[in-house]
C-alpha cells in the first residue's frame, strides 16, 4: 500500500479536488448550500430595480421579519421580473418579456414569493388574479380589480419613513444615482392568495407581517 500510495497519491488528490469542485458547482446551481429565505418578495415592473435598491428593500423587510426558519439569520430574498418597455416591440425585448413572464408564472405556481411589489398592479391582477382579498382569501372569478388588495409604498410610514440610503447604477451607458425611497415610493405592495392547499414557506408569519404593515397605513 505504501508503494501504491507513493505512485498514485497525486492522482487521488487531484481526483478528490475535482470531485469537490464538481459537487460545489452542482450544489450551488441547485441551491444545496444556500440558506433558505424567511421572506420572498417578487418585484414586477418594466425596468429592474438597481442592486442597491434591492439591498435596501431586503433591509426594510428584514427590520420587521423574524428568523422564521430558525437558521440563525433573517434572510429576505427579492426576485425581479422586469418586462421592459411595453411600447418597445423589437424581437429582443419581446423575448425578454416572455422569459420574464414564464419565470413569474413559475414563481407563482411554486408558491415562492408571498409579497408582490408592483409597478402596475391592475395589469398584474388582470393577468394573474393572484392578489389576495383583505381577509387573505382569493377574489371571485369576476373580480379583476386590485383596488382593495394593495397599498402604495409611500402610504405606509413603517416603510416610507425608513432611511434606505441611495443607489448608484448605470442607465443607457451613463451612471445614475438617487435615493432608494424615490424608486420604491410609487410602487404598490400586495400579498398573494392560495387557490389550493399549497402554501409559501412561513405563510402565517408573513400574514402577521402584512397585518403589521397595513395597520400602520396613513
Amino acid at each position: 500500500m505504501k508503494n501504491w500510495w507513493y505512485y498514485h497519491k497525486w492522482y487521488v488528490i487531484c481526483g478528490v479536488l475535482l470531485l469537490f469542485i464538481f459537487v460545489e458547482r452542482i450544489g450551488s446551481a441547485l441551491g444545496w448550500f444556500q440558506k433558505s429565505p424567511d421572506i420572498q418578495i417578487a418585484y414586477v415592473g418594466e425596468a429592474p430595480l438597481p442592486e442597491d435598491t434591492v439591498i435596501a428593500l431586503e433591509k426594510a423587510f428584514s427590520s420587521f421579519a423574524g428568523d422564521y426558519n430558525q437558521d440563525g439569520e433573517i434572510l429576505v430574498q427579492v426576485h425581479q421580473f422586469a418586462s421592459g418597455n411595453p411600447e418597445n416591440a423589437d424581437a429582443e425585448t419581446t423575448q425578454y418579456r416572455q422569459a420574464s413572464e414564464i419565470a413569474l408564472i413559475g414563481d407563482i405556481n411554486d408558491c415562492e414569493s408571498y409579497f408582490f411589489l408592483m409597478e402596475h398592479p391592475e395589469d398584474f391582477q388582470k393577468n394573474f388574479q393572484i392578489l389576495a382579498m383583505p381577509d387573505g382569501s382569493c377574489p371571485d372569478v369576476s373580480d379583476l380589480s386590485a383596488d382593495d388588495k394593495i397599498f402604495q409604498w409611500n402610504s405606509c410610514p413603517l416603510l416610507s419613513e425608513m432611511d434606505l440610503g441611495s443607489y448608484t447604477t448605470v442607465l443607457l451607458g451613463q451612471p445614475s444615482s438617487g435615493m432608494n425611497q424615490d424608486i420604491l415610493s410609487p410602487l404598490y405592495l400586495g400579498r398573494r392568495c392560495f387557490y389550493n392547499e399549497k402554501r409559501c414557506d412561513h405563510t402565517e408569519e408573513c400574514d402577521r407581517l402584512w397585518d403589521t404593515l397595513k395597520g400602520g397605513l396613513k
